[in-house]
């Protein structure tokens, strides 16, 4: 048999069929249930890849690539800082003290976490931070807070507010805490409540000033790096043994991350099932095409047609409808992505995801996987027809129809 006459019957095959109309209908129903699985599991991909993404730029931001901390004392030593500094030209490091705080202005008041950091160092590895400073003069008692703060004390650039800090003074026979009037300079929104409702910058100075702390100590040190995966394990070999310590983001928040790995996964899996339901549809389909073409099956075969050009026959026609529902569900699951993207059509709440606009990103792994686990499923459920198109017995179909 050549290769035009299996042409010929496959086109033969995929037109509709007056006579069994069931066969074309589930042949359709096949093409559209792979095209919607694909186009599901290419949109659930984008969107936990997007969402994914876009909680990682926040805390990577918050929480700093990596944070040098105290281990046994409660301090860093400045020396170390100049080491790293001179040891590793290609890292940022800044500085800080931290306080837990109350802050105050006309009777409100609200709590939060107060860094004492370098304005210079902080904003080049701060983004929200820099974004806050706006190359604005920043002063030794000034303060930037989270929007959160902002809003709930009503305060604006050049207000006065008193913090509290929870170390005590000595006053006569009585201790008060220590407070100190500062200059509001500014605020940052960072996408993420928790952060924007409790976090409150002003400079190192005031703070070892305010704490009474050695200028030569601090409480950790903050690292950008471009790869901090691997630069963590290269700064902990420069840090002191048993005094200080290092630690990533992607430790301090493992949890969550792992958390919507395993969703996403499991995502995937159910996902791939409406494919895989859709591809039952194939076999059903090939198969009532085998029962009806019986006699046309045998008359091939008598003819000199082989078992294997037979079975290409039927796998190249589930090859067809797949493949195609494959495609066109790749092209509507990227329409859908274009219309996400671009237009407001799913809004969420910003103080809960951190965005208003629905993320969308769509990794080459995933749209790999997506490809090849769809492609999988529609050869297994177009071989299953074809090999029983073999199994026909030729002369009893010949003698009985």
């Amino acid at each position: 048999m050549t290769n035009n006459l299996i042409t010929f019957i496959i086109k033969k095959y995929l037109k509709y069929d007056n006579k069994n109309p069931f066969i074309s209908i589930t042949a359709l129903l096949s093409f559209f249930g792979v095209a919607i699985g694909v186009m599901v599991l290419i949109l659930a991909m984008s969107i936990m890849n997007g969402v994914s993404k876009e909680f990682e730029d926040k805390l990577f931001t918050m929480n700093y690539p990596i944070t040098i901390y105290p281990k046994l004392d409660d301090s860093v030593k400045k020396d170390l800082l100049d080491h790293l500094e001179t040891k590793f030209p290609n890292m940022q490091f800044s500085p800080y003290l931290s306080a837990q705080v109350m802050i105050q202005k006309d009777g409100m008041m609200s709590g939060g976490l107060l860094f004492g950091v370098d304005p210079k160092k902080e904003a080049q590895i701060n983004k929200i931070y820099k974004e806050a400073l706006q190359n604005k003069e920043f002063n030794k008692y000034d303060l930037i807070s989270g929007g959160g703060i902002k809003d709930e004390l009503g305060l604006y650039i050049g207000d006065r507010a008193t913090v509290f800090f929870s170390s005590l003074n000595p006053n006569g026979v009585s201790m008060l805490p220590k407070m100190k009037r500062f200059t509001y300079n500014g605020s940052f929104q960072s996408g993420l409540t928790a952060y924007d409702n409790a976090y409150m910058f002003t400079t190192i100075e005031a703070l070892q000033t305010l704490l009474q702390k050695d200028n030569a100590l601090y409480d950790g040190i903050h690292v950008y790096s471009a790869n901090p995966m691997n630069d963590i394990e290269l700064i902990k070999k420069e840090l002191p043994e048993f005094e200080v310590g290092a630690i990533g983001w992607w430790q301090q928040n493992g949890n969550f991350f792992s958390a919507m790995e395993l969703e996403k996964q499991a995502l995937f899996i159910v996902l791939m099932l409406i494919i895989l339901i859709a591809s039952l549809n194939i076999i059903s389909s090939l198969l009532m095409t085998v029962m009806s073409r019986r006699k046309e099956i045998a008359l091939l075969l008598s003819m000199g047609a082989s078992v294997q050009e037979t079975k290409q026959i039927f796998f190249r026609l589930g090859l067809i409808i797949g493949v195609s529902g494959i495609i066109f569900g790749i092209l509507l699951g990227f329409i859908g992505m274009y219309l996400l993207t671009n237009f407001d059509i799913i809004s969420l709440p910003a103080d809960v995801y951190g965005t208003s606009k629905l993320p969308i990103e769509l990794s080459f792994i995933d749209f790999g996987m997506i490809l090849i686990g769809s492609f999988l499923i529609v050869v297994f459920s177009s071989y299953y027809p074809a090999y029983k198109s073999t199994k026909i017995d030729v002369l009893e179909v010949l003698r009985n129809e």
